[in-house]
Formats: C-alpha cells, sequence, structure tokens
C-alpha cells in the first residue's frame, strides 16, 4: 500500500507540466556542477593535496576540512569549482548581519528596489571574496611540499583567476536554480555535494569492518544509531511552537462582513539552523590553524593541544559557543517587533496580549524559552560525531553540520513540490468552470 502510494506521487509529479521542468532544469544543472567538480586546476599535483587533508581529516579536518566538506571534497583535488557555493554564502551572512546592524540596509531589505540593490552588492562581494580565498588558497598550496611544480607569481594569479571564475559560474548556477528550477539554489548545491560523499563513507566503514577494525555487532548499533539520529533531526526540524491569533470580524466592500478567524503563529524550535554548528566550528578551529602556520610559538602549540578535537577543553568550548551562537543568530534573524506591527496592521492579535509592545514581548519571551532546547540538540548532534570517534577509534563523519544540511533541504524541496502540487490541482480544478451547486442557482450579481 506504501509503495503505491509513493508510486502515485511520483506519477504526480512528473504529470505536472511546469513542475517537470523545474526538476529537470535543476538536475541538469546539477550535472553541470558535477561535471565542473571533475575538471582539475592547472598547475597542482592532486595527490599531494590529497594526503595532505586525510592527514588533516585524522586530527579532526580543521577549518579546511570544513570548507573541502561543503564543496563535496573538490578543495582537496584542487578543481575549478574548489570554492564551491561558499563565497557566496559568506557574503549572503555578511549582508544578513548587516541589515540587523545597519538601519538603512534593514529599510532596503524591506523594499523591493532595495532588495535588488542589496543582492547586487551581495554578487560584489561574492566576486570579493571568492579572489581573496583564491588567493589564500593558492599560498596554501605552495607551502606544500611537491604540490606545486612552477610556484611563484603567475601560479597565483593563474590559480586565482581559474577559482575566482568557478566561484561566480557556481553562483550563477545557484541563481538559475532558484529563479528557473526546484529549491534553493545554493542549498541544493551544498546538499548534492554532502550526499555525493555518503557512499565513500559508507564503503569506508564497511572497509573498517572486513578488515577487523570494528565488529559487525558494532556496525549493527552505529547504524541503529544513524536511523534514530535522522528521525530525531527530522523531528527538530519540523518542531514548532504553534501561538494562536485572532482575526476579529471586520466590514468588508459591499457591506459584507468578513468572519472572525483564528489562525497560529508558528515559532520554530530550530529557528537558527545549521548556522550555530558552522560559525563554533569556524572559531574552534582558530588555535590549530594558528599552530600550524606558526610552529615556532610554543604558546600557540599548547593552544592546540589543548583544543584538540576530542578532548574536554574541545567538547566544552564547541557546547558554549554553540549555545551562543544560537541566541545570536536567532535574535539577528528573528525580529518579534516587526512581527507584532504586521500583525497589528491585519488587526490580529493574540488572546489576552495586548497589540503592539506586550506583543513583541510576549513573542521574544516564547523564543527565547524554545531556543534552549533548539541549541541543547544541535549540541549533541554537532558533538555525536566526534565522541563516537572517539569512541570506536576510527573516523566517524555522520551527523553535526552535514546531516543537518542534508536534512533540512530535502524537508524544504518536498515542502515545495507538495506546495506546486497544490497550487496545480487548485488551477485545473478553477479552470472546470463553474460549479454545480445543488438547489437553485443564483441570478444575476454572481456569488
Amino acid at each position: 500500500m506504501a509503495q503505491s502510494n509513493a508510486a502515485a506521487a511520483v506519477s504526480n509529479v512528473f504529470k505536472t507540466p511546469e513542475l517537470k521542468d523545474k526538476i529537470v532544469f535543476t538536475l541538469l544543472c546539477l550535472l553541470i556542477y558535477r561535471i565542473g567538480a571533475h575538471i582539475t586546476a592547472p598547475g597542482v599535483d592532486v595527490q599531494a593535496l590529497t594526503d595532505f587533508f586525510r592527514n588533516q581529516s585524522q586530527n579532526g579536518g580543521g577549518l579546511l576540512g570544513l570548507y573541502d566538506l561543503f564543496t563535496g571534497g573538490q578543495l582537496s583535488r584542487a578543481t575549478v569549482f574548489a570554492l564551491g557555493i561558499m563565497p557566496y554564502i559568506s557574503a549572503s551572512i555578511f549582508v544578513q548581519i548587516a541589515g540587523a546592524v545597519v538601519p538603512t540596509v534593514e529599510k532596503m531589505q524591506k523594499d523591493e528596489e532595495g532588495r535588488k540593490r542589496i543582492n547586487q552588492w551581495t554578487r560584489y562581494a561574492t566576486v570579493f571574496l571568492a579572489a581573496v580565498q583564491a588567493w589564500g588558497f593558492a599560498l596554501f598550496t605552495e607551502s606544500l611540499q611537491g604540490a606545486i611544480a612552477n610556484p611563484g607569481m603567475g601560479f597565483r594569479l593563474q590559480m586565482t583567476f581559474f577559482l575566482t571564475t568557478g566561484a561566480i559560474f557556481v553562483m550563477w548556477l545557484g541563481e538559475q536554480i532558484t529563479e528557473r528550477g526546484l529549491g534553493n539554489g545554493a542549498s541544493l548545491i551544498i546538499f548534492f555535494s554532502i550526499v555525493e560523499r555518503i557512499w565513500p563513507g559508507i564503503g569506508t566503514t564497511f572497509n573498517f569492518m572486513s578488515k577487523g577494525v570494528i565488529g559487525p555487532f558494532s556496525v549493527l548499533v552505529l547504524t541503529a544509531m544513524m536511523v534514530a539520529v535522522v528521525a530525531a533531526v527530522v523531528a527538530m526540524t519540523m518542531a514548532a511552537r504553534r501561538i494562536l491569533i485572532q482575526i476579529p470580524q471586520r466590514t468588508m466592500a459591499r457591506g459584507r462582513m468578513r468572519e472572525a478567524a483564528r489562525s497560529f503563529i508558528p515559532l520554530r524550535i530550530n529557528t537558527a539552523g545549521v548556522m550555530p554548528i558552522v560559525f563554533a566550528q569556524s572559531i574552534i578551529v582558530v588555535p590549530g590553524a594558528f599552530a600550524q602556520f606558526f610552529p615556532q610559538y610554543t604558546t600557540s602549540q599548547r593552544l592546540a593541544e589543548l583544543f584538540n578535537p576530542g578532548g574536554v577543553w574541545y567538547l566544552i568550548a564547541m557546547a558554549v559557543l554553540i549555545l551562543f551562537f544560537t541566541y545570536f543568530y536567532t535574535s539577528i534573524i528573528f525580529n518579534p517587533i516587526d512581527l507584532s506591527e504586521n500583525l497589528k496592521k491585519q488587526g490580529g492579535f493574540i488572546p489576552g496580549v495586548k497589540p503592539g509592545a506586550r506583543t513583541a514581548e510576549y513573542i521574544d519571551q516564547v523564543i527565547s524559552r524554545i531556543t534552549l532546547p533548539g541549541a541543547i540538540f544541535l549540541t549533541l548532534i554537532a558533538l555525536l560525531p566526534v565522541v563516537i570517534s572517539r569512541a570506536i577509534n576510527v573516523p566517524f563523519q555522520f551527523g553535526g553540520t552535514s546531516l543537518l544540511i542534508v536534512v533540512g533541504v530535502a524537508l524544504d524541496t518536498l515542502a515545495q513540490v507538495q506546495q506546486h502540487l497544490l497550487l496545480r490541482k487548485y488551477d485545473g480544478f478553477m479552470k472546470k468552470g463553474r460549479l454545480k451547486v445543488r438547489g437553485r442557482q443564483p441570478t444575476g450579481g454572481g456569488f
């Protein structure tokens, strides 16, 4: 029964021409992205670079390992798309934070022309960040023994050109998916990059089992744990605190009355999404990166050992940083004052709460309370791979940032597919002509 329902759902998707075209266009763009992921930038010994990243992954990965995760391993292979969509996402985050700090940017975000100008600024910032990151990557590859055959200014300019051009093309590809395809283009590109690395990870796990590093029982336990974690992430991603709102009766045109209505404001428990983990990981790897670039300082070496992945201080620092950034990022992307003003303009109110400032305070209290369990859950998901890796003494990458991104993007994409199907059914229903109503037909004046 379940299989027949699933087959019927897939059939309905491809029977809808507009939705089918969006899916095909999205898959075509992702295929182009993956083709570029196998074109290596000239002048780099990929094997030397891959060996370095493999050694880094055994020591926690670091900032480069986190970046390599978002690009689907392209950074470790030095492809033309090595920077991926990350410069565009970084620029978007900077602009979003600026909107919460700079009043002028905040006003522009509420206006159509202002949003177009902000999007243009984001593109310019993407080009700048991509050029800076490409230049830094060129310097980094030159520092590796045997990675570059002919180092120098020529190689740096060449690498900067190829990687910057690749990042701009990926940004354009993501925008095309958003406008003409299905879902958010930037999120789908990261989703596709992460999913591509799942199967090699499963193969590595079975390889460890065949070599006797871990036993079959441990693999079964890990599999059951993975299923439970996925179910928990799905539940937490969809979980929301619903606030009841009341819309009073109002006189409409021609003396008609709009009936009073009751609705809900859904406040997500995990409003910040995956960003707190990304911010925390970006900061926690600073001591290790500092020790790598300045090995002559004993202080940097001690800090790197103190915050070594899996250590007590590493776990404590990660937990504190995730809790902090969860509240910080939630306060940036969620504005209870704007929500209360929009509710007041529509004539709605929360029962028992005065409209205006009191409503904003009430919503702020609710979001502050529900953010705590969301922050604790993010902390557990982020630390799960580290704890399990230390427990079984083999690399375990399931969980953390990658799992949250995959689940979140998959749920958003499915929601958009469902929305397209509902709209299509509604259009088809309305195009069939007049409704046949039992009893006396209306005469004159319409309905």
